[in-house]
């Protein structure tokens, strides 16, 4: 394969001919969610499905409304309610490309990175889906990871709603014995299950496709939720902390972060450390004291 270089942070890296293969993205917002089997006629560019409340997001890497509407025409339930065109640096809210946090060098498959002494390599191909370490919230959450799992180590570690399975990912490459990746949205597993082979993790690392609530009473040592703050809010009331450890919970805004420590105080909780991303987002580290 034909290869180019670039550099970025004056550091040199060889990238392949296709380049990023998410240049351009054309999403289709449809109510109603298409049959599996009708995804089948979506053409050459389809790029997945994101479900959301009986709506579906469907991604393409080039225009593709005749396939749209040739879905339509065949589900009469479907109705195309919006379009959007989105460079894929708009959407992920920045360029793709190597980032160190923490223990972490974190870089797309589309480059290959050299070596850096004392850093652990992450591939990491966020396709269209939530978590490519740009964010705040993904990156204090790694930061996190790095700092409990140089005090102990964690043979079980429950990752909930995991996008791309970054953090996930980060448990099993610091050590993890075994990790349980779960999200309810398939184009998110599908995309951590990508994420997980890139990383050669697949004894490790297992993606399942399921609800949070599944696991009140999970044991396993650590959990991380980088997730909504309603949803977090459940999981604590519903009791599926109170098989964990240690958790680490994230994708909180300050007063949402508030609300969270004020649940928490009513169970057993110590928190270890925050971390707050000017004033606007927060991560919290925690331990449950054993009773």
């Amino acid at each position: 394969m034909e290869k180019g270089s670039l550099t970025l942070n004056n550091r040199r890296f060889t990238s392949c001919s296709k380049g990023n293969p998410y240049e351009d993205l054309y999403i289709y917002y449809l109510e109603n969610i298409p049959e599996c089997e009708e995804e089948g006629l979506l053409g050459p560019h389809f790029l997945g499905n994101w479900v959301e409340d009986g709506s579906s997001f469907l991604f393409f890497s080039k225009p593709s409304r005749e396939y749209i509407q040739r879905l339509i025409d065949k589900n009469k339930k479907l109705k195309l309610y919006d379009e959007f065109y989105f460079t894929y640096e708009q959407w992920q809210g920045g360029e793709i490309e190597p980032i160190r946090i923490c223990d972490f060098y974190i870089i797309p498959p589309w480059l290959e990175a050299p070596e850096i002494k004392g850093k652990i390599k992450m591939i990491l191909d966020p396709g269209v889906v939530f978590g490519n370490a740009l964010h705040p919230t993904t990156r204090d959450s790694l930061i996190a990871l790095c700092e409990i799992f140089k005090k102990r180590s964690f043979s079980t570690v429950i990752d909930i709603g995991t996008g791309t399975g970054v953090l996930a990912i980060g448990a099993g490459l610091l050590g993890a014995g075994k990790v349980l990746a779960i999200d309810i949205n398939l184009l998110a597993v599908n995309t951590a299950l990508k994420n997980v082979r890139l990383n050669a993790l697949e004894g490790i690392v297992e993606v399942r496709e399921d609800r949070a609530e599944s696991f009140v009473g999970y044991q396993n040592e650590l959990l991380i939720a980088n997730i909504h703050y309603d949803i977090t809010l459940q999981l604590i009331k519903i009791g599926v902390f109170e098989a964990k450890k240690f958790f680490i919970l994230s994708g909180l805004m300050r007063s949402q972060a508030m609300d969270i420590k004020s649940e928490l105080s009513r169970y057993p909780v110590e928190i270890i450390r925050e971390w707050d991303n000017g004033g606007i987002w927060y991560t919290i580290l925690g331990r449950v004291r054993e009773k």
